[in-house]
């Protein structure tokens, strides 16, 4: 989420946050021991979620789908990009293909963590769905490894959070009038501006991040919403590029 955000993105989101060298507890124990430690980050996705059901709502998605794609994707930034770009009247290809950049970040959190989700393929595909930022962080141990129990109690607990928050933004998001009144489209490009503030901690990351945003305001008044984002994303190329010839 965040959230993945999450995050999060996540928040919702660096290993930092797990005393490495603490002594875990045994056994399930471990599953409670993750809720512990993220239960404070789960309120604050549950007060997200609450948002992107209201946003959702105002970006034309249904109460059902609204739910289905927070129950089934579990993503927060991925999913404030796609109802930003639909509320700004953009295509679903650009909607998804938003979303879809945004959440490439798991590839990598993924192959991490891919060790600690042993058993039968049914197993590990429904333990990967609660694989966020904000889990993969507290489940780490150091050395690069990670704990199966608190990944599992930490990615339950905020799933749980998402959802819920989700379905409450829906219900009752009529209730709060117009999003824009309370400050709510601001949202999406807040939960961004945050996530890029712990990226910029070199050169090249503010020059990939300068060109991006760049590129997204030279393209908005040409291009149909949602075309912006995806084409800025490739200023990402930028760092890739530099560490390429680095090595």
């Amino acid at each position: 989420m965040a959230i993945r955000i999450a995050a999060a993105g996540g928040a919702r989101h660096h290993p930092t946050l797990v005393d490495a060298a603490a002594p875990l507890p045994a056994g399930r124990h471990r599953v409670v021991d993750g809720v512990r430690r993220v239960a404070p980050l789960a309120v604050a996705v549950a007060a997200f979620g609450v948002t992107f059901g209201v946003l959702a709502q105002k970006a034309g998605i249904g109460s059902f789908a609204a739910l289905v794609f927070s129950a089934a994707t579990f993503a927060g930034s991925a999913q404030f990009a796609a109802a930003s770009v639909l509320s700004a009247g953009g295509t679903t290809a650009a909607a998804i293909l938003a979303a879809v950049l945004l959440n490439a970040r798991y590839l990598p959190i993924g192959l991490s963590v891919a060790p600690a989700l042993h058993g039968p393929w049914w197993q590990r595909l429904l333990r990967a769905q609660v694989v966020v930022d904000e889990s993969w962080a507290v489940s780490h141990i150091g050395g690069g490894r990670y704990d199966r129990r608190l990944l599992l109690g930490a990615g339950a607990t905020l799933y749980c959070a998402w959802v819920a928050g989700t379905a409450a933004g829906v219900a009752f998001g009529s209730l709060l009038g117009d999003p824009a009144k309370l400050g709510l489209d601001a949202a999406f490009p807040a939960l961004f501006l945050a996530l890029l503030a712990g990226q910029l901690r070199d050169r090249r990351a503010v020059v990939a991040a300068l060109l991006g945003g760049a590129i997204a305001l030279v393209l908005i008044p040409f291009v149909p919403p949602g075309i912006p984002i995806v084409a800025a994303s490739a200023a990402c190329l930028i760092g890739l590029g530099s560490r390429g010839a680095a090595s």
